[in-house]
């Protein structure tokens, strides 16, 4: 399963890459695996504000309907239309054309509270890959 090096993780699944002071947040490639066909996205419009851990959206598949919980406390300052209206990129691209909303940090400190890849790596019970010998 794919766990990018470069981002945080909330043991809910969702991960965030930091770009300067805005965070995007989609779910992980492990969440997406486990919902199955992604068929709907419900995300908040540009200007909302999220608290850590405190829902953010759905994402309804095939098998479920599932909260998606904001990793950061900010304001939206983007959602992923996209995915909105091709829910399937969420499946196909978690980490690329599948992310879902842009947030303005409140509080850098946050990503402090989430996984490093290698602790959502254990998270998930997966090995970290080898360095090789």
């Amino acid at each position: 399963m794919s766990v990018p090096d470069d981002l945080r993780y909330s043991k809910e699944h969702e991960w965030v890459r930091l770009q300067g002071d805005v965070a995007t947040i989609g779910i992980t490639h492990f969440a997406q695996d486990q919902l199955g066909d992604v068929v709907f996205v419900e995300l908040p419009s540009a200007g909302s504000s999220v608290r850590q851990f405190s829902s953010l959206g759905v994402v309804e598949s095939v098998k479920a309907a599932s909260d998606v919980y904001s990793p950061v406390s900010g304001e939206i300052v983007e959602r992923n239309v996209k995915v909105i209206e091709s829910p399937e990129l969420v499946n196909s691209s978690p980490y690329e054309d599948g992310w879902l909303v842009k947030v303005k940090l409140a509080d850098k400190a946050d990503l402090d509270k989430l996984l490093t890849p290698d602790d959502y790596r254990s998270h998930i019970g997966e090995t970290a890959p080898s360095g090789g010998d």
